[in-house]
């Protein structure tokens, strides 16, 4: 999205993040979220915190790197309350999609790297297990790796990178919400529906 775009949308993105962001507590770690959300949303070829925060107006390199990879929220809420949010939204038309895919490692300096089951080696092993989220029916994947930075995510700890997943699929669901919101006669409006 422009930064015209993100400007005429952001009191629906406000809202659309109020519920959503409610289980991570502190209301600055609520204000990191939206502002984390919005760096997603920008057009800009890299992801990552430093690219994001130098784009943003009220960016703040550190504060972002805190909020993402030692802040301690728990995301299990997060993505629990937005599949409710979007199975809501989207019914009877939406498919979801969850998908884990394990990546044999040698070493551990991957993030997530740990003895763990991994279907792809079908035992437990050393591996990285990624998660993905898939919009039956649609391009989705694309859009939150090359987009939205799914993949861009460069800390080291587990912690970090299951909260810049759990930012993207907020972001990738805002926009999915905004792209129906823009077709005639489509219903959805995050401000009037967040309820």
């Amino acid at each position: 999205m422009t930064g015209n775009q993100i400007a005429k949308s952001r009191q629906r993105l406000e809202q659309f993040l109020l519920d959503l962001l409610e289980p991570i507590g502190r209301s600055e770690r609520r204000h990191w979220g939206e502002l984390y959300v919005r760096g997603l949303l920008q057009d800009g070829e890299r992801k990552s915190i430093e690219p994001m925060a130098a784009r943003l107006p009220d960016g703040n390199v550190q504060a972002m790197q805190q909020f993402v990879g030692q802040s301690p929220w728990e995301w299990q809420e997060v993505w629990a309350r937005l599949g409710k949010r979007m199975t809501a939204e989207l019914e009877p038309d939406a498919a979801w999609v969850v998908d884990d895919t394990g990546f044999p490692k040698q070493g551990e300096d991957s993030v997530g790297v740990d003895r763990q089951y991994s279907g792809t080696l079908g035992k437990t092993g050393n591996c990285q297990v990624a998660v993905s989220l898939h919009h039956v029916g649609e391009q989705d994947y694309h859009q939150l790796k090359e987009e939205l930075g799914l993949d861009h995510y460069q800390g080291r700890s587990w912690n970090g990178w299951h909260h810049h997943v759990t930012l993207v699929m907020l972001a990738h669901s805002f926009l999915t919400l905004e792209t129906l919101r823009s077709k005639k006669n489509f219903w959805v409006d995050p401000a009037k529906d967040a309820a």
